[in-house]
């Protein structure tokens, strides 16, 4: 990233955000024959512009440029950014949305926010919109990282009970108490072990 990563307001990058339409594959292709996908998202470059273009086309194939996508790190969500970082796979999060155009032209993946907090994820994928992830470069996730550090603090792990002192429950969650009552009056030599009819016959 060559990008600022820092304003007197508040930490953040630009980007921009790659969309991809591609064939379906197999069986699906008789009701669908092309779907919208997340491609990539860079590093923006003032070249990129400001308007969403098409930088390829085909029959089957399309890729639109979203440039100048802005990403902030907020004080608040410090935690979303630490989880995020500390996944074995950094990412960056994007929410977008079908168009549908007025005048019959076939939708466009259009995305709608950007962010790398598993937090805005979350809450984004619970009211059932699309988000699709990006790897996040190694110099992104530490500086997500070196952010998280600084405003997060994991709270400490409560200490486990001992298992000795956990109360046994059934499957219904029902609390199970053991008695040896039954063991000793077996004990005593009242009921047959089993497998006696087998010795005997």
């Amino acid at each position: 990233m060559t990008e600022s990563f820092s304003l007197p307001s508040r930490p953040h990058l630009r980007v921009a955000v790659l969309m991809r339409r591609e064939p379906v594959q197999g069986a699906m292709a008789r009701w669908q024959p092309w779907r919208w996908t997340l491609a990539e998202v860079v590093p923006h470059e003032t070249g990129f512009g400001q308007q969403p273009r098409c930088l390829r086309e085909s029959e089957h194939e399309a890729l639109w440029l979203y440039p100048d996508w802005l990403v902030e790190l907020f004080t608040d969500d410090a935690e979303g950014y630490w989880l995020n970082a500390g996944s074995p796979s950094p990412a960056f999060f994007v929410l977008w949305r079908l168009s549908e155009p007025e005048d019959g032209t076939e939708p466009l993946a259009v995305p709608q926010a950007v962010s790398l907090s598993y937090h805005d994820a979350g809450r984004w994928l619970d009211a059932q919109e699309t988000v699709e992830t990006a790897p996040a470069p190694a110099d992104v996730v530490q500086w997500m990282r070196e952010f998280a550090e600084q405003h997060y603090v994991p709270e400490p792990r409560k200490r486990q009970r001992p298992q000795s002192f956990q109360r046994l429950t059934d499957r219904f969650g029902q609390p199970v108490s053991i008695s040896t009552e039954s063991k000793r009056k077996n004990a005593g030599g009242g009921a047959s072990k089993p497998g006696n009819a087998a010795e005997g016959a």
